[in-house]
């Protein structure tokens, strides 16, 4: 049973990663859960190298329940700066199977050099949203992310 949802899982997970790569500006909704409840999340993927070079650069206001979510080809230690980023954020990262393995909180680079932030495993997703949010949330390592479709 569980191996037959982890097929089911994958099989909506590509067709999600197909629909991505064609349609990556539109908004796509993702859940985090806590282990007590879903937090529905509002994101932007940047699924391609100019987008993830660009991320939330220069953003000046993100919605409380929004973010921009991160697609890797492959699962590695990951690395982020807040170069030309006015907002403070969170950053999350998830390894291949969508499980958060770390959380950190970045904060605006005025001037260089600016901090790196890498993730403490390999990851292949990442999620952005504003500084605060997972404590707020009590999104922790170890949550599970999953992610629906267009516009739910």
């Amino acid at each position: 049973m569980k191996q037959n949802l982890a097929k089911i899982s994958l099989i909506f997970l590509l067709i999600f990663l197909a629909n991505c790569s064609k349609n990556s500006d539109e908004n796509r909704k993702i859940l985090i859960d806590n282990g007590e409840m879903e937090i529905a999340i509002n994101v932007q993927i940047a699924d391609d190298n100019n987008e993830r070079v660009m991320g939330l650069m220069f953003t000046e206001k993100l919605d409380e329940n929004a973010g921009m979510f991160f697609i890797f080809e492959m699962e590695e230690y990951q690395t982020f700066w807040m170069k030309n980023t006015l907002i403070p954020l969170d950053i999350i990262f998830a390894d291949d199977k969508l499980k958060i393995v770390d959380i950190k909180n970045a904060v605006p680079c005025k001037q260089d050099p600016c901090a790196l932030y890498t993730s403490k495993k390999p990851a292949k997703y990442i999620l952005e949203v504003n500084s605060g949010f997972a404590e707020r949330n009590d999104i922790k390592e170890g949550d599970k992310i999953a992610i629906k479709g267009q516009n739910q």
